[in-house]
């Protein structure tokens, strides 16, 4: 499962460098709506990761 949130965290950064750096300003708020559900996924997946299952 950490993978995971690695992987969403890799692609909201990626994600926030675009949107956010205007390098693709037709595409700033797609790219910026995308970095708030790929950082959302990666932390959910962080959090369900580091549960103890009993």
């Amino acid at each position: 499962m950490l993978s995971w949130s690695v992987a969403f965290f890799i692609v909201a950064i990626i994600a926030a460098i675009f949107g956010f750096g205007g390098i693709a300003a037709s595409a700033a708020s797609v790219a910026k709506l995308l970095f708030v559900i790929f950082l959302v996924l990666a932390v959910v997946s962080l959090a369900l990761g580091r549960r103890v299952r009993a």
